[in-house]
């Protein structure tokens, strides 16, 4: 059974009041396909378009995104984040790789704020460079890890700050 519907198989937030409250953690990552035009701008691993400092900005929407998680999913808890930490590179490939991890002390984990975190960043990233280019691809948005709960899913380190 989904965790969302109710015993009448209607749509419900979970309840977690019996819950403990525990450490957890989620790592997730997203991915942004970026075409030449846009690596050009490309220097010093960070990249500068019209609207400014793309990397840095996408950090900061992404950040603002996994805090804000509970207004865009309905069923997500509002949570107390206690760090959220998204760093972004581009690969050998010419992709924005862009990795959020976030943790909490919580009686629910925080997979969803992660996974927002991240894909909030890529499409910030996709909104600062469309004047130069709409040949970008976001794609391979994933969990990568996640600790406390019922279960723990691939290694994760939690955020540095």
């Amino acid at each position: 059974m989904f965790s969302h519907l109710d015993d009448r198989n209607q749509p419900a937030m979970v309840d977690v009041a019996s819950k403990d409250a525990t450490p957890r953690t989620a790592h997730a990552q997203a991915r942004v396909r970026l075409p030449q035009a846009v690596l050009a701008g490309l220097s010093g691993g960070e990249l500068h378009g019209p609207k400014g400092p793309v990397f840095q900005t996408a950090i900061v929407a992404g950040t603002q995104a996994a805090k804000r998680t509970h207004e865009l999913i309905p069923f997500c808890h509002p949570l107390g984040i206690e760090g959220c930490r998204i760093e972004i590179a581009v690969d050998a490939e010419g992709c924005a790789v862009i990795d959020c991890r976030v943790k909490v002390t919580h009686k629910t984990g925080v997979e969803m704020e992660a996974l927002t975190g991240a894909t909030v960043a890529a499409l910030t990233i996709y909104d600062m460079c469309k004047a130069i280019s709409h040949d970008m691809v976001i794609c391979d948005v994933r969990l990568l890890a996640k600790t406390g709960g019922k279960s723990d899913v691939g290694a994760t380190q939690g955020p540095r700050g």
